[in-house]
C-alpha cells in the first residue's frame, strides 16, 4: 500500500500496514474523514479530488454509484482550470444518505454516458502531462462536466470551464448546447447557450480566457486565438495590426523558459509584431485597463504592416 497517496485508514488498519495509534500520530494527517496520507505530502487540491475519490469508492472502475464531478472532475480530466478554493465535488446515486465533512456531495443517479472510468491523475506542476502511477478514478465526462459547471458558477468560470474542457474532450460548442437542449429542465441551463457563445476551445489558459472576455466586455473586436508566427503561436493576435496579446504566467520564471522566451521575443519584433504582456492584476482586477491599451495599440501600432522584411 503507498502510503504517499491517499488510503483508507480502516483498509490500512485491517491489513496491518499501520495501527489505529499510527494513525493518530505525526506520521499521518486526514485529507477527508476516513482518508489519511503522510503528513510531508504536499496538500494540493488534486490530493484532495484523489482522497475524495477514495472515499467514496469513485477509484478504478468505481462502483456505478459515485464520480468526482464539477471542478474536482475538471482537474482529474486535466483541464487545469479550478478557481483556488474550489470546492471537492462528489456526484452520488441516489439513496446515499452518508455525507462526507469537507465534500460536496449531490445526489443524484447519472446515466453511464455521462461517465469516464479509469481517469488517470495527474501530477501537479508543469504543461507536459505527467500522471501518479498505479492508481485511476472515476469522473464525470469533459462534456458533463462542462454543462454542469454552465449550470451553476459564475460567468467567467463558466467560460473558464467550458474552454477548458472543450480542449481536453475534443468536443465542440454544438455538442454542449445539444447536451443542454435534452435537459431543458435542469437548474441553470437557460443560461448554457449565451456561454456557449462566448466559449473558444483554443484558449489555452484561465488567463489567456480572462483577456478575450475583457476585450469583449468593453467593446474590443476578437482577437485570433493561437495565430502562426513562423514556429511560434500568439495567444491573442490581430494580424492585420501585427499585435498581439499574450499573458506570462508563472512557469515563464522558470530560467530555461526566460531564456526562450527572449529568443521568441526577439523573433517575433524582427518580424515586425508588437507584444503586450498584462500583469495578472490588471487582468484580474481592473480589466477595462488592459481594453483602454488595447485600442490605444490598435490606434498607434509601433510596427506598420509596410515594414520591410516582414511576413505574416
Amino acid at each position: 500500500m503507498d502510503l504517499t497517496r491517499p488510503f483508507l485508514g480502516a483498509t490500512a488498519v485491517g491489513a496491518g500496514v499501520v495501527t489505529p495509534k499510527q494513525l493518530r500520530g505525526p506520521r499521518f494527517r486526514p485529507v477527508v474523514r476516513g482518508v489519511f496520507v503522510a503528513v510531508h505530502v504536499p496538500d494540493t487540491f488534486l490530493l484532495r479530488c484523489e482522497a475524495a475519490a477514495v472515499a467514496v469508492g469513485a477509484i478504478g472502475s468505481g462502483t456505478g454509484r459515485a464520480a468526482l464531478c464539477g471542478w474536482a472532475a475538471a482537474e482529474m480530466l486535466g483541464a487545469d482550470c479550478a478557481p483556488r478554493g474550489a470546492p471537492v465535488e462528489v456526484v452520488v446515486a441516489l439513496g446515499h444518505r452518508r455525507t462526507r465533512p469537507g465534500l460536496v456531495l449531490r445526489h443524484r443517479d447519472i446515466p453511464a454516458a455521462d461517465v469516464v472510468t479509469g481517469v488517470r491523475i495527474p501530477a501537479p506542476g508543469g504543461r507536459r502531462p505527467r500522471y501518479v502511477r498505479g492508481r485511476t478514478v472515476v469522473t464525470t465526462s469533459p462534456l458533463r462536466t462542462a454543462f454542469d459547471l454552465a449550470c451553476r458558477v459564475g460567468r467567467t468560470d463558466a467560460v473558464i470551464a467550458l474552454d477548458a474542457l472543450a480542449r481536453v474532450g475534443g468536443h465542440g460548442p454544438g455538442e454542449v448546447l445539444a447536451f443542454a437542449a435534452a435537459r431543458p429542465v435542469a437548474r441553470g441551463s437557460r443560461r448554457v447557450a449565451g456561454l456557449v457563445a462566448l466559449a473558444d476551445p483554443l484558449a489555452e489558459s484561465p488567463m489567456e480566457t480572462r483577456v478575450r472576455l475583457a476585450l469583449h466586455d468593453h467593446g474590443v473586436r476578437r482577437p485570433v486565438l493561437q495565430h502562426p508566427v513562423g514556429p511560434y503561436r500568439i495567444d491573442l493576435a490581430y494580424p492585420d495590426l501585427r499585435f498581439g496579446i499574450e499573458y506570462d504566467g508563472e512557469r515563464h520564471l522558470d530560467r530555461d523558459r526566460v531564456r526562450a522566451d527572449l529568443r521568441r521575443q526577439a523573433f517575433l519584433t524582427a518580424q515586425g509584431w508588437d507584444i503586450l504582456r498584462p500583469e495578472a492584476h490588471v487582468v484580474l482586477g481592473r480589466p477595462e485597463l488592459l481594453a483602454v491599451e488595447v485600442r490605444a495599440r490598435q490606434r498607434c501600432p509601433r510596427h506598420r504592416l509596410t515594414s520591410r522584411g516582414a511576413h505574416p
